[in-house]
């Protein structure tokens, strides 16, 4: 990895090792999720993710691809946890947020990165890994841009225990974390309130 010592590039190929293990295969999305992600706790002032900052971080990913996988594995952020947010945007892109300093950073990845890594590496007729390869040792300048960021976080989508609980009105399902919708003077449910994802055979 240019522009980076030798501490840097080991790290970041244990990361990479942990991340592959843990997605089940290398692909290039393992390669930009663990560098983007290492960009953004470095730029957030985030050290030790899975240690004694493991309380002060947020991570909202918008994209349910492969390079999800890499980000959880570096940061130790997960949904279970309420310590990674899921925003369905469909894009290459992740917001690191450390709780205690309220520093922020969106990290995206560059469209233009796919050709510049198939310039890279011309010989490799396989497009997927001349680009594997030269995510590994691009600059992050040239595999991401990076904007600081204001993210507001309600006391509901915060780690911990819900802070309320209750009863939809129509199906008898519990909802908790305020999720749930007031409608024609009636407490219900997401899926009752504007139709769910599911039907009943």
């Amino acid at each position: 990895m240019p522009n980076n010592d030798e501490n840097d590039k080991n790290n970041f190929e244990a990361l990479l090792d942990v991340s592959v293990k843990t997605h089940g295969h290398l692909c290039p999305g393992q390669v930009l999720g663990v560098r983007m992600s290492m960009l953004g706790l470095r730029k957030i002032g985030i050290d030790d993710p899975k240690g004694k900052d493991r309380k002060n971080l947020i991570v909202f990913v918008e994209m349910d691809r492969c390079a999800t996988d890499a980000v959880q594995s570096v940061t130790g952020c997960s949904l279970g946890h309420r310590t990674m947010k899921f925003m369905d945007y469909g894009k290459m892109a992740a917001t690191y947020l450390n709780l205690k300093t309220n520093n922020a950073v969106r990290v995206i990845a560059r469209e233009d990165s796919r050709d510049k890594a198939k310039n890279r590496f011309p010989d490799i007729e396989d497009k997927y890994k001349a680009q594997l390869e030269a995510y590994k040792i691009m600059p992050d300048e040239e595999l991401f841009d990076v904007m600081s960021v204001k993210v507001g976080i309600k006391p509901e989508d915060m780690p911990g225990k819900p802070l309320k609980r209750v009863k939809c009105e129509q199906c008898c399902e519990y909802v908790q974390d305020k999720r749930d919708i007031e409608a024609d003077g009636r407490v219900l449910c997401k899926a009752c309130a504007t139709g769910a994802y599911y039907s009943r055979e």
